[in-house]
């Protein structure tokens, strides 16, 4: 199958660049946290009187997420057996989470079907098949902003849920660093893989045009950027490239929107505690209804 050229802004350097800012962000911990405090509950409804449950990950990068809602839904349901699907543009992040699945003994038992290809492309494809799988959990974490028709995407997805299940979206939050940052220089941000940032202001704005019914959970996280004001730190260069998508911050933008970009970080998107700048990167994960 033919990969979309636009889904692979997660291989080679972006693909390094992302593991990089995971270790240093903290946000999948954030988001694990939020999610076993939501998760165990929905399961347990989502699931009674199933003789089986179908899980989809669109966008699940290496599977470090995917992997732990899994795990929790195993327990949760122990004797029922369990499918996944995963739909995955980065060749390299879907043989990191091949390999994160070897070594998980408690997901020997479940099969997974690998679908290397962008969520628009799986969409095309179900569609031209006509034979639609359903699924009783559909999870879509941090990968709305790559999509190109939001309301489109929703929709589609949100149709393959089973009467009771549950699409999962998790996007950062609405006047967040992020937000902040990418909706003021939207111009010189927005033009490669994400060409219309969406925070949960966008997301919760559709749900409510397409009146789906859901559910709002705040998920908080910071994380230390102070080393992105220190010209020779090599962990805020990498840092700065990964938070404004390019391949090198000092040469791709100008002077003026370096010194703009760097003042917003620090006084906009960011609050100071004994001398350090902590970013604000808090999230949004939303329950959308079958």
């Amino acid at each position: 199958m033919a990969v979309d050229p636009k889904t692979t802004c997660y291989d080679g350097t972006c693909a390094q660049s992302f593991q990089f800012y995971l270790q240093h962000s903290g946000e999948h911990a954030a988001i694990l946290q939020s999610l076993h405090n939501i998760l165990p509950g929905e399961f347990k409804r989502i699931g009674v009187d199933q003789s089986s449950l179908d899980v989809l990950g669109v966008g699940s990068g290496g599977g470090e997420v995917d992997v732990q809602i899994l795990t929790l839904l195993q327990s949760t349901f122990p004797a029922v057996p369990i499918t996944t699907d995963i739909v995955e543009g980065s060749t390299q992040l879907t043989d990191n989470f091949k390999a994160l699945v070897a070594k998980t003994p408690n997901l020997q038992k479940i099969p997974f079907a690998w679908h290397l290809m962008s969520s628009e492309n799986y969409e095309t494809q179900v569609k031209a098949k006509g034979d639609m799988k359903k699924f009783d959990f559909i999870q879509m974490i941090q990968m709305l902003y790559y999509v190109d028709n939001l309301a489109d995407t929703i929709t589609f997805y949100q149709s393959l849920l089973k009467n009771n299940g549950r699409l999962m979206i998790i996007v950062e939050a609405a006047n967040s660093g992020w937000d902040i940052l990418w909706k003021t220089y939207k111009k010189e941000l927005a033009v490669d893989a994400i060409t219309d940032y969406r925070s949960s202001a966008e997301v919760l704005a559709c749900l409510k045009s397409l009146g789906l019914k859901y559910e709002e959970h705040a998920t908080p996280n910071t994380f230390d950027i102070t080393e992105c004001f220190n010209p020779s730190s090599q962990t805020g260069k990498s840092l700065l490239n990964f938070m404004t998508a390019k391949n090198n911050f000092d040469e791709s933008l100008t002077p003026e929107i370096r010194a703009g970009i760097l003042d917003l970080l620090r006084n906009k998107c960011s609050t100071e505690k004994d001398g350090r700048v902590i970013f604000n990167s808090n999230l949004t994960c939303i329950l959308v209804h079958a």
